[in-house]
């Protein structure tokens, strides 16, 4: 066999497979030499070894026949260099190379980002740097239980919460803990958006097929931001029968988004049932003591950064009060408060806090959502979450559910119809007769109004 016929193969492989499949997985083999029966290539990563060896081996031997070629079979063999020798038949390796797949890949020693594309992963954001509460403790565990491996118990498992609450986080830690405990995992991280972007380039370059066998060979799928493939039907469908094929070979999948699968408007039926069949695990609001022991661990860090600078007591407290909604603003107001002491030289005091964090302040005054009113009433009558937004009538759910609803009602700005929607698609009428039962309540049962008051204060605390 000769390079003059490895030229004749390619040739025929570009007709058989397309242009965008021979560009991918034929143009990178180099022909090494051929050695008792065996055609050895070199190859520029063991992943797309394994891929072509799994997928277009047969029709590689089927076309070296045709040319003449006596070959029996094909290994491929990571190059080390344009001059190197063929590695002996006993290191040619059958699993893919070590890669966490990253827009700039993690691993520096693998080329696999260019073949499974994803996004970049934050080396900050592993279990050891994520502060554990009672808002998001089962949530931690659950991924914990998942980056540890063993058999694939929780699938999918689907994280979903506010903006700032530490699903991205676990979902990186993750990925990173996979990674330590086994190099050999392809693991792809990708929002939903980036998804849907490369669905639809590979249909505008036509090559479904690349698209489809890429994603469905991972071993661990981490699909973040689901809520973006809302209302995009063709992508849903990609996505649908992408989930179908891993869970059939019982690979792992991890999915956010930004509320529980059942209440996502634009997915569809069959794709929130595929999300709810695994471990769905909420992340609440955090609460004052996770917010506080937050900006005690980022306070130890920042502190190797800025050497010598102290913080007055009482200021991680007001913080800890005032900004409540997004762990990601509270944290960067740490970062503005010590840039702004480093470059005066002063201490952190409350007077430097209030006067530099001022438009910060401002923006971050106690906003209560219908979801955390729906969560405390649950608490403080001792029910189900699932039973308040569920439709029992049983009169002590129904009688908490009308307390949550006229909360939702007078402390946000919410419609009655968009309330109505977050209490099970309930129609507004609904959320009207509630609302005035309560009020009428309120003046009459002392207990109604006792509730009322212990339930706004806590809410607006």
């Amino acid at each position: 066999m000769t390079h003059e016929t490895w030229g004749e193969v390619q040739d025929a492989l570009l007709h058989s497979i397309g242009e965008n499949n021979y560009k991918t997985w034929i143009r990178p083999l180099e022909f090494a030499a051929l050695e008792n029966g065996v055609a050895h290539f070199r190859v520029p990563t063991n992943f797309i070894g394994n891929w072509v060896n799994r997928n277009y081996s047969d029709q590689i031997l089927r076309h070296l026949h045709t040319a003449g070629a006596s070959v029996r079979r094909i290994e491929f063999n990571v190059s080390t260099g344009r001059d190197a020798a063929p590695q002996p038949p006993a290191q040619t390796k059958s699993t893919a190379a070590p890669a966490i797949t990253t827009g700039t890949a993690i691993s520096p020693d693998t080329d696999d980002a260019d073949i499974l594309p994803g996004a970049t992963l934050d080396t900050r954001f592993t279990f050891d740097r994520f502060v554990v509460g009672p808002p998001n403790e089962l949530a931690h565990a659950a991924a914990r239980r998942v980056a540890e491996g063993g058999p694939v118990t929780f699938n999918p498992l689907f994280l979903y919460g506010g903006v700032g609450l530490g699903k991205t986080h676990l979902m990186h830690a993750i990925a990173h803990h996979m990674r330590q405990r086994d190099p050999s995992l392809r693991i792809v991280y990708l929002s939903a958006e980036q998804f849907m972007y490369r669905f639809v380039q590979a249909l505008r370059d036509r090559d479904m097929m690349t698209f489809k066998q890429i994603f469905r060979s991972v071993d661990v799928l981490m699909v973040d931001d689901v809520q973006f493939i809302a209302g995009k039907d063709s992508t849903q469908d990609e996505f649908f029968h992408t989930f179908n094929a891993l869970v059939d070979q019982q690979k792992q999948i991890i999915i956010s988004g930004d509320r529980a699968p059942g209440e996502m408007e634009g997915i569809e039926d069959r794709i929130k049932s595929r999300l709810q069949c695994g471990l769905v695990v909420d992340l609440h609001p955090t609460d004052y003591e996770l917010r506080l022991g937050i900006l005690q661990q980022k306070v130890d860090f920042y502190a190797a950064q800025y050497p010598g600078l102290a913080i007055a007591p009482g200021v991680l407290e007001f913080l800890a009060h005032r900004i409540s909604t997004n762990v990601r603003v509270l944290e960067g107001a740490l970062v503005r408060l010590f840039a702004m002491a480093s470059l005066v030289g002063r201490e952190i005091t409350m007077d430097m806090t209030q006067d530099c964090l001022a438009d910060v302040l401002r923006v971050s005054e106690r906003k209560v959502t219908v979801e955390e009113i729906q969560r405390r009433v649950s608490e403080h009558y001792n029910i189900r979450l699932s039973e308040l937004i569920g439709p029992t009538r049983v009169r002590n759910v129904a009688r908490p559910r009308q307390i949550a609803m006229y909360l939702s009602k007078s402390l946000t700005s919410r419609s009655l119809p968009e309330i109505g929607r977050r209490f099970g698609g309930r129609d507004h009428t609904t959320i009207m007769h509630g609302v005035k039962r309560i009020e009428d309540l309120r003046v009459r049962d002392s207990q109604v109004a006792e509730d009322l008051e212990l339930l706004r204060r806590a809410l607006e605390a």
